[in-house]
């Protein structure tokens, strides 16, 4: 049964989502029978790419606010994270557009590996710090999640995979998706956001069923 997920990598609750997502998946019987594809959904299309600003700063600047009210208004974020195993760092989060790092996970897809690559990506803009449209930045965390270099270097110097990333947009705008991240299971049952792992967990369960219903003959 495949599983598809829309995400942005600038997104928090996207990392959240996935590892919700993972530990239902753990829970379910017929875990190994599943198939994930990631889709690409930028949150902000239009947002700069700016080193020297962290996601503090950024919030209370974009929403004309003070750095202690942007602070209190990433607690719960980070509370969220923490009940998870994650460990975000607001203040060395690094604002970055987040396009390059779609293509790359496009490139990834080719190779079965989006999954793997989705999560290096979070794990350098959340915990890390780094900024993931930096081109290093992008190489290693391809890198680590088993591409080859040569083959990211190549791909960032051009613009191969910018379709890919369009038509994942276009697809989402076509179903409705407006916000992230977004699961359906076997093409036909939606959960929308960063629900708690017994959701997940039932939604997986409800489309295995109907799913297996649905086949000749059962």
């Amino acid at each position: 049964m495949k599983v598809d997920i829309w995400s942005d990598v600038n997104c928090p609750f996207c990392y959240i989502g996935k590892r919700k997502f993972e530990l239902a998946l753990e829970q379910f019987e017929h875990k190994d029978q599943i198939e994930i594809e990631w889709h690409s959904f930028e949150l902000d299309p239009n947002v700069q790419t700016r080193p020297e600003l962290n996601a503090y700063d950024y919030l209370a600047e974009k929403k004309g606010q003070t750095r202690e009210w942007s602070v209190q208004m990433h607690e719960q974020v980070i509370n969220a994270a923490t009940e998870v195993g994650l460990k975000f760092d607001f203040d060395q989060v690094v604002i970055a557009n987040s396009f390059n790092a779609h293509r790359l996970i496009q490139l990834a897809k080719t190779k079965g590996l989006d999954n793997e690559v989705e999560e290096q990506l979070f794990i350098a803009h959340f915990t890390k710090g780094k900024n993931i449209d930096d081109r290093a930045v992008l190489i290693a965390a391809g890198k680590a999640a088993g591409l080859a270099p040569a083959e990211i270097e190549t791909m960032l110097t051009g613009d191969t995979f910018t379709n890919e990333v369009h038509a994942d947009e276009q697809i989402a705008q076509q179903i409705g998706i407006s916000g992230v991240p977004f699961f359906i299971l076997d093409q036909k049952l939606a959960v929308s956001g960063a629900q708690p792992p017994a959701t997940f967990l039932g939604a997986l369960e409800q489309a295995w069923t109907t799913s297996l219903a649905a086949e000749p003959g059962v």
